[in-house]
């Protein structure tokens, strides 16, 4: 009987492994007014507006900037995250993991244009290597609302497989906000192993109790 609770205790601890992190969402607060660059405010960096960001890992190219309402505005309202969100000004913006994510992607944006295949997932750095999925955005910005450019929000996402480490926003300077991007995240290789050696002490202890 010892054999067998210990044999369900160690089957639960491989069922479910413990992840590194909980899914990371970034909701680009803190990075700073009008214009900042997001940069490394995610990957243990500073912004241009002096403000120390977290370190999840993630960085992001210069055109991926900070979009705040400021005394020219308003320029958006309703946003997920009401104090910040972000745009892309001049070229194609890419979002770049080191370590990977897997499984899942997903976002708030307002959009004044239809725009297909825009949001791309890439298993290199920087759009390189194989395409994981893309993503279409709605022309939705001012669907049942006028107040601002950027007043309607809808959240999107992708499932995809394979690690992917890049995405790519293309095509969107000026013409869609962004707010509150999630990332699923990796494992640990730490947490391969726990569960290779939970798998294996299941084997093991099977093994013993047959003999027994």
């Amino acid at each position: 009987m010892k054999h067998l609770a210990l044999i369900a205790a160690l089957a639960a601890a491989s069922a479910a492994p413990a992840f590194a992190a909980t899914p990371v969402t970034l909701t680009f607060e803190g990075v700073g007014d009008y214009g900042t660059e997001v940069g490394e405010f995610y990957n243990g960096g500073t912004s241009g507006a002096g403000h120390m960001g977290s370190n999840v890992g993630v960085s992001f190219t210069s055109p991926m900037l900070s979009l705040t309402n400021d005394v020219l505005g308003p320029y958006f309202s309703n946003a997920p995250s009401a104090g910040t969100v972000a745009f892309v000004q001049g070229g194609d913006a890419f979002v770049n993991v080191a370590a990977g994510f897997s499984g899942y992607l997903s976002f708030f944006y307002a959009s004044t244009a239809q725009l297909n295949n825009t949001v791309n997932v890439y298993s290199g750095l920087n759009g390189s290597g194989t395409l994981l999925g893309s993503m279409s955005l709605n022309a939705n910005a001012t669907a049942g609302c006028s107040d601002t450019a950027f007043c309607n929000w809808e959240k999107t996402s992708l499932v995809f497989g394979g690690l992917a480490r890049s995405i790519q926003f293309a095509d969107t300077q000026g013409a869609v906000a962004f707010d509150n991007l999630t990332l699923a995240p990796v494992p640990e290789p730490s947490t391969y192993a726990l569960m290779a050696g939970g798998l294996g002490a299941i084997l093991f202890l099977a093994r013993r109790r047959r003999e027994d």
